[in-house]
């Protein structure tokens, strides 16, 4: 992935790169409150993210951008059109946001949810975004006006605490400046 394309995927426009010469261990940690996703790729495998989610991977493993093909998910799926592609073969690692539920959607097998908690999914889920029904809902709901649907057969990572929501949590305990006069 060139400098240009890691940028437009939320990445750095460089890539650092470790090389062991000798027996030695690498550690890394997350940047905000959330877990690492351990994904153990086979040759061809590979999971589209959330914008933002790549955290590191071994030589070999592939970083992509990947254009979100249906418009509606694109314009109002939260993460845009811009997501990220990691293609095996081997080791990467994703941060995303709180605690992580792992579930394998089954052939037809259908979730709806809030954009902004998908963390990652095989490319075999269909994403598709919808307006949620009825006024009340929308204005009275609380939430955004938009779910994704998510479609089986394939595994997907939500996440409980994506970064805007973290952010919007903690602004209430930031102090308030205050004019003296």
């Amino acid at each position: 992935l060139s400098g240009i394309t890691r940028k437009l995927s939320g990445e750095s426009i460089f890539m650092t790169t470790y090389k062991a010469k000798g027996d030695a261990r690498i550690t890394f940690a997350s940047e905000y409150i959330g877990k690492i996703v351990e994904l153990n790729l086979q040759e061809g495998n590979s999971v589209i993210c959330q914008k933002d989610a790549f955290m590191c991977a071994q030589e070999g493993v592939k970083l992509e951008m990947h254009m979100q093909k249906k418009i509606g998910a694109g314009l109002f799926g939260g993460e845009g059109f811009i997501l990220q592609k990691v293609t095996g073969p081997g080791v990467a690692f994703l941060e995303l946001g709180g605690e992580i539920v792992e579930k394998n959607l089954k052939q037809g097998e259908k979730l709806k949810v809030d954009p902004g908690y998908i963390g990652a999914f095989e490319p075999t889920v269909e994403y598709n975004i919808e307006r949620i029904k009825g006024v009340k809902n929308m204005v009275f709901g609380g939430e955004g006006i938009f779910l994704a649907t998510l479609k089986g057969p394939g595994k997907i990572w939500l996440q409980t605490m994506p970064l805007p929501s973290l952010a919007d949590a903690l602004l209430k305990y930031l102090p308030i400046p205050r004019s003296s006069g």
